[in-house]
């Protein structure tokens, strides 16, 4: 917390906080929450180094001084007077038990790269903008934290309550450990929390820590959809798809920000990338296979602690910016500095006069059902609710959007594509809402290969990709639905299930939610297809000149090895059995009728013949 606190330095002995902040520069600490009230502190206040010390070194009240002080006035003894002070349960007898106490969880909230690039290089409108959304942002995240995932257990978790009363430590970073630009605020959420007992008093209790660390994804997606739409609504930009890993999930980044111009502040993902080379070929070695997403995962935290650098000097923002600003400029010269924000307006302008900024729920509902489904198997309302902020900035650029629009996303693809595998146990507690699982069922697409780019053998589809192709079938049913002419007799029945999808929301208490007849599952798209539908929604109907270089399309991995050799053997059964026909069905004699000779053969394409029938595919 020293470097937290520090700007992740490190200050010498015995100077105090406050002298060695304002020697370097650095901004101090500030309260957030709603719990402050309950401590007599006020939002926005300074955080001293006392108060770190008494609440997150020793889960105190942040004024314990002054009342241990006027309680032993009072004639109390030394322990009452320091019990009073102890906020829930003392560290003491959590140590006693040969545990270590938990005191408070981190969490670290910053913009995207080219958003931090932008604040590094730009004027300082620009930067006031950046600063105030972060802290905008910040703020609504920990509320949505606060009203929606924040509860105290106790009891052994028997019992539980709602405490929508947070109390939070914000401290602001600008730089990281090599010097270049980094904004982001480092957040101490205490895990002490207020709630009434029994008899209606106010009582201190831990934190469900568990219940916060699994919604840190939507808390994260959530803080930069705020941020993202607002610097762009202000500042009139919008934003497009940065593939950064081949096949994962594209980040959105600001348009007309240039990759190299992200490179150049982005040191530490260089130097990560550098070392997590050298690890997977090692694991590739030593289990005769490449490492799945879970281990990709593993090795990356590997890598990242391996190149994280000692703690450096903190200096002042002033210094910073002027440092940065004179790097800039002599690796990308003063026309690709000094023009940023010109470009960025120029692309947004562009991009935010394409784009609808009306969201169809509908078909925004199997998107990211399908997405997490796919990608997940199992999951939860948090995860569905993530994918759809995820969903909005994908869709929407940058454009503002209704507030809840997220939250009515996420319940209309549990209530339409969900089905729940949670059951009540008799005898127990019902499961919280955020604690019962789904599925769904949508046909998973069979893994396709993409051919590698800068010489790198071809990779296997993602299941992000493969998410992306698994709800292309429905969504086009449901708008060829939508489109399609009235009195339609032959309209296929999967086109009118999906219709039928579109057309209304589901109802759990009338049917089950996951009673769909999704299209393409006994007729899924050709590989081709597939591989279009993926190229197509990665388009997204943008201009190419700021797509960020996305690759994948239908002709490219149709040309690997292995698909060439799925196309050799279709086509060599096709001649087979295009031979067999031939044997036992010579040509009519020259006198048959032309039209009696197709009735003849209509018929005999018809019956199914040896390993034909009514199911088999050709």
């Amino acid at each position: 917390m020293r470097g937290v606190a520090f700007g992740d330095g490190r200050r010498r002995a015995g100077q105090s906080l406050k002298d060695a902040q304002e020697m370097a520069g650095l901004p101090p600490g500030r309260w957030l929450g709603r719990g402050l009230r309950a401590l007599g502190l006020t939002a926005g206040a300074e955080v001293s180094e006392r108060q770190l010390e008494l609440v997150f070194g020793q889960g105190r009240h942040p004024d314990a001084d002054r009342i241990e002080r006027g309680l032993l006035d009072d004639g109390a003894d030394a322990a009452t007077a320091r019990r009073a002070t102890v906020l829930g349960q003392p560290i003491e007898e959590i140590e006693a038990r040969k545990q270590t106490p938990l005191l408070a969880l981190d969490f670290t909230f910053r913009p995207q790269a080219s958003l931090i690039v932008l604040w590094a290089l730009g004027d300082n409108k620009t930067r006031r903008v950046i600063e105030r959304a972060h802290e905008r942002a910040i703020a609504t995240a920990l509320r949505w934290l606060e009203d929606e995932v924040a509860e105290t257990r106790w009891s052994s978790g028997r019992g539980r309550a709602k405490t929508p009363a947070l109390v939070v430590a914000a401290f602001r970073h600008f730089d990281n450990r090599d010097g270049f630009p980094l904004l982001h605020d480092h957040c101490l959420i205490l895990n002490r929390v207020q709630r009434l007992n029994d008899d209606g008093e106010p009582v201190w209790g831990a934190l469900d820590t568990h219940r916060l660390y699994q919604n840190v994804v939507a808390a994260g997606t959530l803080y930069t959809l705020t941020m993202t739409t607002e610097v762009c609504e202000e500042l009139g930009l919008a934003t497009v798809p940065r593939e950064v890993t081949p096949g994962l999930r594209p980040v959105m980044e600001i348009a007309g920000v240039d990759s190299e111009l992200i490179n150049w502040s982005a040191t530490r993902r260089q130097q990560i990338e550098d070392v997590l080379e050298g690890l997977t070929y090692k694991y590739a070695q030593k289990h005769g296979r490449l490492p799945g997403e879970q281990a990709r995962h593993g090795l990356g935290w590997w890598a990242a602690q391996d190149t994280r650098r000692e703690k450096k000097t903190p200096r002042p923002l002033e210094q910073l910016l002027a440092w940065w600003k004179a790097s800039a400029l002599l690796k990308f010269g003063k026309q690709m500095v000094d023009g940023l924000l010109e470009r960025c307006r120029a692309a947004g302008a562009a991009i935010r006069a394409r784009v609808d900024p009306h969201v169809d729920v509908v078909l925004a509902a199997v998107d990211v059902a399908a997405v997490v489904f796919t990608v997940r198997g199992r999951f939860a309302r948090r995860h569905v609710l993530a994918e759809a902020r995820r969903h909005l900035m994908e869709t929407l650029r940058g454009r503002e959007f209704t507030r809840g629009l997220d939250d009515y996303i996420a319940s209309r693809a549990l209530a339409d594509h969900g089905r729940q595998t949670t059951d009540p146990q008799p005898g127990r507690r019902a499961p919280a809402a955020d604690q019962i699982f789904y599925t769904a069922d949508f046909a998973a697409p069979d893994p396709w290969f993409i051919a590698g780019a800068d010489g790198k053998p071809p990779r296997e589809s993602s299941r992000y990709e493969r998410a992306l192709v698994a709800s292309l079938a429905v969504r086009n049913a449901i708008r060829a639905a939508r489109t399609a002419p009235a009195g339609q007799a032959d309209a296929p029945a999967a086109t009118s299930a999906a219709a039928h999808t579109g057309e209304r929301h589901h109802d759990q208490a009338s049917a089950p939610p996951h009673a769909v007849d999704h299209p393409g599952r006994d007729a899924a798209p050709a590989p081709a297809q597939r591989a279009a539908a993926v190229h197509a929604h990665q388009q997204a109907a943008m201009p190419e000149e700021y797509l960020g270089g996305r690759t994948t399309d239908a002709g490219t991995w149709l040309r690997t090895p292995k698909n060439l050799e799925r196309l050799a053997a279709f086509t060599r059964a096709a001649d087979a059995r295009r031979r067999a026909y031939e044997d036992t069905n010579p040509p009519a004699a020259p006198d048959t009728p032309a039209d009696g000779h197709r009735q003849e053969h209509e018929q005999q394409h018809r019956q199914p013949g040896h390993g034909q029938g009514p199911g088999a595919r050709p």
